[in-house]
Parts: structure tokens; sequence; C-alpha cells
């Protein structure tokens, strides 16, 4: 019941503006409507037919003031989404709060896959990790949640993607001022009859049930007590914790307030605001020792406020998502109002799940088949099916190459001005990836759909035979899957409709034995200091200072060998150090760690030693130096030299000042949708990745190289300031990857006229410092996100002469790796090819009745011709002779391979591969030939492909028809 509660908590943030536009007024004409989904038949806002919307867009539609029939406070003020939250920002605003920024849909906390609710980027101060920067703050979150995805559309209530409206307070005021704001916001700002109001409390808090009942004044009837599952809040085993109470909405007050009401009956409440007062600590005992700092942490769903306010029936009919339906329903070319009820459920799971692509598209994730890009590539396949199911197949201009999720994007951007004002100037690069996706999901959906009603039929076939529950075999589910680009989800949703359960375990078995062909691998920092929270309680911060000097005298404040406190370290040993201050610069931002060493000089008994430093992290604001006792011993309390090597420094200096130049270039060349998802500042070159939907051409390349050679050329000085990070947004600078930043205090790195970036890495002076810059590789590394690696400087001269002479070792060793990187793939994607051809072997069928003649005729997507062979080979040698294999793919856009292959009992026969494919490729733009056992052929019409190998089957189904009678 407790919507807005999750054990752990939420995000970082960008400023929130607070001018919106002119006020957006209830119209005066309503409609009466009946609702099962919990809204009394009185009042509710109008729906027209033409504009579908309960109010618009103040840019094209102006809507008029509430009649006061209504006698309802809240009907007279701007109830439009967009309003309800400045109004909620502003409520706590004048209360003292600091209006934040939603964070990213894509959380710092590596324990959590995407951002679920309000409260995730304040999780290190609630755990007491990091102080607190503001004494409370209020914020409007994006959010996503997938694992209620089956009622998505459904209910009146559940999203994917959502708004949480909270407030919080770090050890500023509780629960006295937290229940007294969230009863003036709901019955004064808002304006809801307090009569409509209940709360809930958890059982034991005594002291909540007195500040409702005799501060505010909720009737007793009004207040339930819930028990520790709905109204106690935790963030783990162990943490803080506490109890939490709730506000509902009652849509039906005459049905009474007896002792046996449920808040949990969604027919007649909605639970639209929670409050978390977050008092104890649960030790490993499970006792509750209470908190030295007491905080709070609240959520006030906005689509549900909206629903309320606005008086309709679910939170999709409110004009936060009501203008995407009305867009899908065009392209449906049917109204909401009349369609059925499955109609609906198809046009509000689209919406919903458009909203939650753009923003997470925006926020940089692209569709993939793993995390966070295949929560977007299933939501995307979802919407595709459901507006399959709708009857439409574009965008109704003809002009999206028979995409229609992008027109519905389209919509979503125009609405996003104050969710996310990033959104429309990413607008480009994120239509173009759900065009690419929608259209590659649509190559395989058609055929695979055949597939599985042809499954499901055989399954219910089988079961009434047998008797038994129709089930479909993991193994086909998996196929589904794998081949055909369905997951397994969208599989089981289908299967439902039908009344068939899927053999999960046997689809789990077959993803298993694929992860043992392709296991992929992962790259996981990890620091080995077992227990980070102990250091950090006994060690101050680190000071760095590193901006101004390469050497300092510091002291060992504490050794750990094995992540384990030490007092001493003798040669050999590999050792981490803490030092009260320290030179080095800790990897962060996408710059790698300095080098150098640490020297003790003789002192009484002390005896001379030397350590090399060959890695710097970061454990919070404590510098962990790891490294090897070269000569002599170490000892805690004992003061050292700790010198960085200047030549790696410069390196890395001139890497990351370049990387800077790049980033802006790009947007200069290339445009300024572009936006940075990674990077690398090493000693040798630096890698820039970035988000773009297509590969770079050479005259770009070239453009983007020459402009920075003249920014090198110009010799700029670099000047370096340290602002409050409000003041540094509003003077135009842009965050760089991977970077956190303080509210109080960022540095801002700017190259005069070219970038200006918030950034803690180490830079050149003068941008003639880097002396050159060359761009060495550009390549596509997941959809949607493109990779440059650049050298510049020493490491630029290093280049050139080896690219010149060719015969340098490390020329020579780049090549042996790339040639066993391609060895690799290669070796992989015949592998996949190899199981994806005995997955379809069992499709072969027999011709002939005198003599028969096994024949495989299938597509295998977009394998490419080399691993086509490979499969076609496998067949050949696993099916009895005689056979005749023919496959196809496109493995490129604009690009079809094919092979054939004949066993000897074949050939014999006098057909030929090599003759035979022949005119099946000419169906497909190409041509080809062979031997008369192999022949490959290739050709440039991928959407000719399906018929080219449907004739290839009925005449090789024909000629060894005749052959053998």
């Amino acid at each position: 019941m407790n919507f807005s509660r999750v054990n752990l908590f939420d995000f970082p943030l960008r400023p929130i503006l607070l001018s919106y536009p002119s006020s957006i007024f209830v119209s005066k004409r309503f409609v009466t409507r009946t609702s099962s989904a919990g809204v009394s038949p009185s009042i509710l806002l109008p729906r027209s037919t033409q504009a579908a919307q309960i109010v618009a867009k103040s840019s094209s539609v102006s809507v008029q003031p509430v009649s006061e029939d209504a006698k309802e406070d809240y009907q007279s003020k701007d109830v439009s989404g967009d309003s309800i939250r400045r109004r909620f920002l502003e409520f706590f605003a004048t209360r003292g709060h600091k209006v934040l920024p939603s964070a990213s849909l894509v959380p710092e906390d590596p324990t959590v896959l995407l951002t679920i609710a309000g409260m995730l980027q304040f999780k290190p101060i609630f755990l007491g990790k990091v102080p607190r920067q503001v004494p409370c703050a209020t914020t409007a979150q994006r959010c996503i949640r997938t694992n209620d995805l089956e009622n998505v559309g459904k209910t009146a209530r559940h999203h994917t993607f959502f708004e949480m409206l909270g407030n919080f307070s770090f050890g500023d005021y509780f629960k006295k001022e937290a229940i007294r704001w969230a009863w003036e916001l709901s019955t004064k700002e808002f304006g809801l009859p307090a009569n409509r109001v209940w709360v809930s409390i958890y059982e034991d808090d005594d002291e909540a049930f007195e500040i409702w009942k005799t501060e505010v004044g909720v009737p007793v009837e009004r207040i339930k007590r819930m028990g520790e599952a709905d109204n106690f809040w935790t963030s783990g085993p162990t943490g803080p914790c506490g109890p939490c109470s709730e506000l509902y909405y009652d849509f039906y007050p005459e049905r009474g307030s007896d002792d046996d009401v449920d808040l949990g009956d969604d027919t007649r409440f909605i639970e639209f605001y929670n409050l978390v007062f977050m008092q104890y600590n649960k030790t490993e005992d499970g006792l509750l020792e209470p908190l030295k700092q007491k905080n709070i942490d609240t959520g006030l769903g906005l689509e549900r406020i909206a629903q309320i306010l606005q008086k309709v029936p679910n939170n999709y009919e409110t004009d936060l998502i009501y203008p995407i339906i009305a867009k899908i329903s065009e392209l449906a070319n049917i109204s909401y109002d009349s369609a059925n009820e499955k109609a609906k459920t198809s046009l509000k799971v689209i919406a919903d799940h458009m909203r939650a692509v753009v923003y997470l598209i925006s926020d940089g994730v692209s569709p993939s088949n793993i995390g966070r890009g295949y929560v977007v590539r299933r939501l995307i396949r979802r919407a595709v099916r459901k507006g399959k199911s709708l009857g439409i197949n574009e965008d109704r201009n003809g002009n999206l190459k028979g995409a229609f999720l992008p027109a519905v994007a389209e919509k979503v951007i125009e609405l996003s001005t104050y969710i996310d004002s990033d959104v429309k100037l990413k607008a480009p690069r994120i239509i173009e990836e759900i065009r690419q996706e929608e259209l590659h999901f649509k190559k395989t959906l058609e055929r695979g759909e055949k597939l599985l009603d042809q499954k499901l039929n055989d399954a219910l076939s089988i079961a009434d035979k047998t008797k038994n529950t129709p089930y479909l075999d993991g193994k086909d589910a998996f196929l589904l899957y794998d081949t055909y680009g369905f997951p397994v989800e969208i599989t089981a949703e289908v299967a439902e409709e039908c009344g068939v359960s899927i053999d999960m375990k046997g689809f789990e078995v077959e993803m298993e034995n694929q992860r043992r062909q392709s296991q992929a691998a992962h790259n996981v920092v990890k620091l080995t200091v077992e227990d980070d929270a102990d250091i950090t309680k006994n060690i101050a911060d680190t000071e760095f200072l590193g901006y101004d000097s390469l050497s300092a005298r510091a002291v060992v404040k504490s050794l750990l060998v094995d992540g384990k406190p030490v007092i001493k370290v003798s040669e050999g040993s590999e050792v981490e150090i803490l030092l009260d201050r320290t030179p080095f610069y800790a990897e962060s931002g996408g710059q790698i760690a300095d080098h150098g060493f640490l020297y003790v000089n003789s002192d009484g008994n002390q005896e001379n030693a030397v350590v090399e430093v060959s890695d710097v992290q970061k454990s919070l604001k404590i510098f962990v130096h790891k490294g090897t006792i070269k000569s002599g011993a170490l000892e805690v309390g004992k003061e050292v030299e700790a010198a960085v090597d200047a030549d790696k420094r410069q390196k890395a200096k001139v890497h990351h000042t370049a990387t800077h130049l790049l980033q802006s270039a790009l947007k200069k060349v290339v445009g300024q949708e572009t936006s940075q998802a990674g990077s690398l500042v090493a000693f040798d070159r630096l890698r820039f990745d970035f988000n773009f939907n297509r590969s770079l051409h050479d005259n770009e390349l070239k453009d983007i190289e020459c402009l920075i050679n003249r920014w090198i050329g110009d010799a700029t000085r670099l000047e370096t300031k340290v602002l409050p990070l409000a003041d540094a947004k509003r003077a135009g600078a842009i965050a760089m990857f991977g970077e956190k930043y303080d509210e109080n205090e960022v540095r801002v790195v700017e190259v005069p006229g070219v970038s200006m970036e918030l950034c803690g890495g180490t830079h050149v002076g003068n941008t003639a410092e880097i002396r050159a810059f060359k761009i060495i590789s550009e390549q596509g590394i997941a959809s949607g996100i493109r990779r440059i690696e650049a050298v510049a400087g020493e490491a630029f001269i290093e280049y050139i002469n080896s690219r010149d002479s060719q015969m340098t070792k490390r020329v020579e060793n780049l090549l042996k790796e790339l040639r066993a990187a391609r060895k690799e793939a290669s070796d992989l994607r015949s592998k996949v090819a190899v199981y994806k051809a005995s997955v379809i072997s069992k499709n072969a069928f027999i011709v002939g009745t005198s003599q028969t003649i096994r024949v495989l005729v299938d597509s295998m997507d977009d394998t490419d011709a080399d691993s086509l062979k490979s499969a076609a080979d496998h067949l050949i040698s696993t099916l009895e002779d005689p056979v005749a294999v023919v496959l196809g793919s496109s493995p490129e856009k604009d690009k079809v391979s094919l092979v054939a292959a004949f066993s000897p009992g074949v050939v014999s026969l006098g057909v030929q591969a090599g003759k035979f494919i022949g005119p099946i490729a000419k169906l497909c733009g190409g041509g080809g030939g062979g031997k008369p056992n192999f022949a490959q052929a290739g050709g440039r019409k991928p959407e000719n492909l399906p018929s080219a190998l449907e004739k290839a089957r009925e005449d090789l189904v024909a000629t060894l028809s005749e052959k053998v009678g």
C-alpha cells in the first residue's frame, strides 16, 4: 500500500524552473461520468473528442475558471500538472527548503538499477556517510519502476514512469512539522476537503496519532493504525528505519467511517502522500535505538494528486498523460472515449511506456539486452505490440518509414519542458534511437508472432488430448527470445491471454547455456578496504595539494594489507597507504590516478624506504595510495616525501584538456544533441564515449581534428575558478561525465571562448602545451553510443613514430591483439550461429518417396556471412545424407547473405549449389555462385529476403522431387 516507500533512497538533481506559463484553469463545462476506478459520479472534467484533453499547454489552448457550483476551493486554482508541481515546490521553499533538481534516472548508487523513488540521492546523508549540504530540501523527482509492469494501463494508478514530489529534513524538523505541513499542503494549498482525507499511522506510533488527532484535528475514526508491513520503513536488515504515516483521498465519503473501513480498497481510496519518520537505528539484534539525527523523507505522487484535483477517473486522464493518449488515438484512428477496455489499456500502456523510454534515453540509456538497456528495449517492444493490436502501422504522415513511436515520442518531448528541460535539446537523438529500435523489432515481429501462435496452438492441442494444463516449452520461449527478439515477458503475456503457461525453468536453462557460450566481461571497480566506514570514523579527510604541487611532505595515517590495518610493512609487500595530505590525483572523472613514489629518509633508528605508487583511489574523501615497498620498511606515523611522476602527470593533463576540446568540437561539428556517455583520460591516450546514432563521416572527423588543433595553436590560457554550483551553472558550465558535485563549491575549468566544464581533474595551463591532437579510431560500442580514441602531446608523437615505422613492438602487439580479438569475435559468432543452426535443424522436412532427402531453408536474421557458412557446415555434418540446406540473413542494413550447402547424395543427383544460389540471389538484388556442394551469394535488398527464401524452398522441392520421384 505504501506507494512511495522503497528500501533505498533516491537521486542527484538539476535546477527546477519556477517560472511557469500563465495560469491554466479548469473549464466551466462539466460532464458526469461514473467509474469503477473510484471517482464519485459528481463533477468531472470535460473530455472533448476533438481535443481529448483535460487541460492543454498554455501555448495552444486556454481554459476557463471553474464554475462556483463546484464549491471546492481547489477548483478555483490552476490544477494543471505543471502548476501542481510548481505549487508543491514553492510551498516548501517558503518554509525554508532548498529547491533541488531531479536526479538522473541512472543513479550513482551501484546497488540500484534505476532511480525508483525521491530519496536515493540523499542515501549517503541518511546513512551518515556524508554531511548534509542543506538542512532541508524539496524536489520533483523523475522515477522508473517496472516491478508492476503487468498492471500498467489496467489500474488507475500503476505506471513505469512517474514523478514523486518530496520534502526532506536532515536533522532539522521532524514529525510534528512534517505532519502539519502535509495537512496544510493538502487541505489549504490544494484545497482538498478535510472530510475526504484519511490518515494511516504505524500501529505503535502514539506520537503521530496525537499530532494528527490533537494538533491537526483529524477525527479518530479517520486515523487508521496499520502494521509493520504497511507502515514501517527500513533501509535493510540493519540501519536507519522508522514508522510511516500516509494520507488517503476518499472518493466516496458517503460510505461512512466504520471501524472495518479498508484503506486498501482501490475503488474508494487512493494513497497520495507518504511521510517517513526516520527515527531509529535497527541493530543486528533487531533492537531499535533512537537516532541522534532524526530525518524526514516524504513522497507525494504527482500523477495521483493530479487525478484527484482534476477530477478524472484515473491518472492516465490527467493533463500529464492524456495528450499522449490523444496522439496515439489519432494514430490509431479511434476515439478514446468510445474505445473498448482492451483498446483503452493498449493506449495507456503505450503512453506510459513512451514517457519512460524518452526520459531514459535522454539520461543516456540505450536499448540493449542487458541491465537498463533491456528495460528500454522491453518497454519499446511492448509498446510496438500494443500499437499493432490497435492497427497502427506508421505515423500517418508517411515520413518515418513505418515507425509510429517517434510521433508519440514527439508529444512526450513537447510536454517535457517543466519535467526536464534537457529533453528537448536531445530530441533528435531520442527520436532516432526509438525509430531504429522499433523498425529493428518489426523486422522479426511478424515471423515471431506466427511461430508463437503455432507453438501456443500446439500447446493447447496437446493439453486437450492429455487433459493436462497447457504450457509452452522453455526451449520455444528461448527461441522466440534469441532468434526473434521477443522478451520472455512479452511471450508470457501473449501466452497468458491464450491460457497457456511458460516453462520458465526450461527457459532459464537455455539462457544459462547461452551465457556459457557467450560470457561477457564486466569491469568492476572495488576498493580493497574491507570497511571504509570504520576508516572514515578514525581518519580525517585527505588534503589534496596536487593542483599546485607535485610533491609534499605528509604523515602516514594508516596502512592496510589485504584490507586489514597493520602498523608496519616491509620490502616486497603490496600496501595501501592513507596520508594526511597528498599531491597524488586519485582516479575520478575518467582520469586515471597519478603514479609516483613515497620516500622515507633515514632518521635516527628509521631506515630509508621507497614505495612505488601505481594507483590512487578515493573512499569518500580519503585517498588510498596503492603501491609496493621497493626497499626498506614503512610505519604508521612516519613522515614521507610524496612525489608524483611529473612526465605521466603532464600526459594526463594534456589528454584531459584535449577531452574538453573534443567535446566542444563534437557539439560544433556534429550537433549540440551529442552528450558524453563515458571517458578515459590515460597517459598514452584518451577515450571519449558519446551518444549519437550513426558513425561519423570522414569529413566530420577531419573537421573535428582541424578545429581542435586550431584551438591548440591559439595558445589560450586556461582559467580555473571555484564557485557555488548554482553560480557555475548560471555561467554556462556543463558537467563532465562521472563527476559528483558539491552544492556549495565546484571547480570550473574554462578554455575561454571554447569550453567551460565542471571538472575536478588536472589540466594544462595553456592549450599550446597539448602540441597536437590526432583521432586514431571512431566506432560504435553499443546502440546509440559511439567511441572516439585519440592521442595528444607526447603520445601523439609516439603514435606518429609508431605508425610511420610499422616496426615497433607496440604496433606489433596492437596488431596481434587486434587479430586475436577479431578471431575471438569470429569464433564467438560462429558458435552462436552453430547453436542457432542446431535449434532450427528441427525445421528440416522430407522430399521424395523412392529416395528421401532432408531439406532445410531458413532465415538466420543478422548472422554474418562467415558464421552463416559455419551454420551450413554444421547442418550438413549433423543431418543425415542426402541433405540440402539454404540459409539467408541480413547482417547489415542494405545487405543480404545467402549460402547453399548440398551433401554428396544431392550433388550426385545433378543438383549443384553454385548454379542454384545465383537466381535466388538476384531476387535480393545481387548474385553469387560456387562449387557444386557449397556456394555463397549476396544482395542489397533485405526486404526481398523472405520471398527469396520461399522461392528457394519451392525450387528446391520441385527439383529434388523431379529427381527422386
